[in-house]
C-alpha cells in the first residue's frame, strides 16, 4: 500500500472576494474586455482628456474613425482603450454612424459553398470595395440556398430572408428572418401563412409581398400574402390566376411583376403575372415582356433592365410603349463574371455577382432625355473577390445602407 504524507501545517482558505484572489489569464482578458466595452469607461476616458486622435478635437476624430471599413475594425480596436470602445461593439459603432448622418451602400451577398452547401453572408463595402462578414443566419443547416427569397429596405438598414426548402426533402419552409445593420444581429420574425420556396417577392410601399412558389412535392402554388414589417403580421391577398413558381421578380410603377422564366429546351413560353396592390388584382403579363425576360432584372430610371443569360450576357431594357426589348449600348458582361448571377442596383449602378463572388459594377448612362424611347449606355468594371471565395456561389444580392 502506498503511503501518503499529510502535512500538519494548515493552509489558509481564500474566500471569494479576498484581495489575494487572482484570475487566470483567460478570465483576466474577458474581464478587461467587458470593462472596456462599458459605456461609462468611454465617458471616463473622455473626461480624463484622453483624445481619440492626438491633436484633433474628438468630434473631428470621431468623424474620421467612423469612415473606416468594417474589415479594419479588428486591427483598429487594438490601438487604445477609446478605439476599443468604438470598434469593439458593432451596435455602438453603427449607432454613432447613424447619429452623425453616415449612409454608405453595402452589397450583401447570400452565398453557399459549392462543395459543402453551407450558406453564408458576405458584405462588400461599395465605398472602399472591401469585404466583411455578418453573424450566421439562424436557420437549420441542410437547406437549399436557391429556395430562399431575400428583400431589403435599403435606407432603413434591414433585409429579410423568407421561405426556403429543406435539402433533399422537398419540404418548404415558412421562415422569416430579419437582419438589422445597426444592431448587427438577426431576429426571427412571425412565419408566413404558407410554407413556400422558389417564389416571387418584392417590397411595395414599405410592405413585403410574396406569391406563388413550390409547396410540398414541388406542387406549384397560386396563393399570395403581404406583411407590414412594423406590425410583423402576414395577411392573405388575392390569388394569382395560375399556379407557378418564380424565376425572377421586379417592382415597377408600384406593381409586382412575376415571371417563371425560360427553361431548356425552350419549347414552352414562360408565364407571367402582374399584381397591383391598389386594386388587389392580378393580370396576365404582356407577351413581349414575358417572352423577352431572359435573365435577372433591376429597375433603374424607372425602367426594367435585364442581364440576359442566353444572348452573350448583354444588358437590355424593356420598352413599355412598344412591348419590346432593346439592347443597351456598350460591352457585354465582363468574362470574369460567370453564371449563376445575382443582380441588384443602387441609383444608376447595377451590381452583378457571379461565381466566386466576383462583382461587375455597371454604370448606366442615359444618352437622351426622350421620355418615350430613351437610349442607354453601360460601362463595366470588375471588383475581384478574395481567393478565399473561390468555392462560393451567389444566391441573392441586396443593397443596404449602413
Amino acid at each position: 500500500m502506498q503511503r501518503v504524507r499529510v502535512s500538519s501545517q494548515q493552509v489558509p482558505v481564500q474566500k471569494l472576494g479576498d484581495s489575494q484572489m487572482t484570475l487566470s489569464p483567460k478570465f483576466k482578458l474577458a474581464a478587461i474586455q467587458s470593462r472596456l466595452l462599458d459605456p461609462f469607461v468611454e465617458a471616463e476616458l473622455s473626461v480624463r482628456g484622453e483624445p481619440l486622435i492626438p491633436g484633433l478635437p474628438d468630434d473631428i476624430a470621431l468623424s474620421c474613425l467612423l469612415r473606416l471599413p468594417v474589415s479594419s475594425h479588428s486591427a483598429s480596436k487594438t490601438v487604445c482603450k477609446r478605439w476599443y470602445q468604438l470598434f469593439g461593439n458593432k451596435e455602438r459603432f453603427f449607432t454613432r454612424r447613424k447619429e452623425m448622418g453616415f449612409h454608405d451602400p453595402w452589397l450583401f451577398v447570400f452565398a453557399f459553398h459549392k462543395c459543402t452547401g453551407k450558406i453564408q453572408w458576405h458584405v462588400l463595402d461599395l465605398t472602399h470595395f472591401s469585404w466583411h462578414t455578418i453573424p450566421q443566419m439562424p436557420c437549420i443547416d441542410k437547406v437549399c440556398p436557391h429556395g430562399f427569397r431575400c428583400v431589403s429596405f435599403p435606407f432603413e438598414g434591414s433585409l429579410f430572408v423568407c421561405g426556403g426548402v429543406v435539402f433533399d426533402a422537398d419540404c418548404p419552409l415558412n421562415l422569416v428572418m430579419k437582419f438589422d445593420v445597426q444592431k448587427n444581429s438577426w431576429t426571427v420574425m412571425k412565419k408566413m401563412i404558407t410554407a413556400r420556396s422558389f417564389f416571387a417577392s418584392g417590397v411595395i410601399n414599405g410592405k413585403i409581398y410574396v406569391a406563388g412558389g413550390n409547396s410540398t412535392d414541388l406542387f406549384e402554388l397560386n396563393s399570395a400574402e403581404v406583411m407590414d414589417p412594423k406590425k410583423g403580421i402576414w395577411h392573405p391577398i388575392a390569388n394569382m390566376h395560375t399556379n407557378m413558381a418564380s424565376y425572377d421578380t421586379a417592382v415597377l410603377n408600384g406593381k409586382l411583376l412575376v415571371t417563371e422564366g425560360w427553361f431548356w429546351p425552350f419549347y414552352v413560353v414562360p408565364r407571367g403575372q402582374i399584381y397591383d396592390p391598389r386594386t388587389d388584382h392580378w393580370e396576365n403579363m404582356a407577351d413581349g415582356l414575358r417572352e423577352g425576360w431572359t435573365g435577372s432584372s433591376v429597375v433603374i430610371y424607372g425602367r426594367l433592365f435585364v442581364v440576359t443569360e442566353h444572348e452573350r450576357t448583354k444588358l437590355k431594357v424593356y420598352d413599355m410603349n412598344n412591348d419590346s426589348w432593346k439592347t443597351v449600348d456598350g460591352p457585354p458582361l465582363p468574362e470574369q463574371i460567370c453564371k449563376p448571377f445575382s443582380v441588384n442596383s443602387c441609383n444608376s449602378r447595377i451590381y452583378v455577382v457571379g461565381r466566386n463572388l466576383h462583382v461587375a459594377v455597371g454604370c448606366i448612362l442615359k444618352l437622351n432625355e426622350n421620355e418615350k424611347t430613351p437610349s442607354f449606355l453601360v460601362q463595366w468594371e470588375v471588383v475581384k473577390a478574395p481567393e478565399a471565395f473561390s468555392n462560393l456561389t451567389p444566391s441573392s444580392a441586396q443593397v443596404v445602407f449602413g
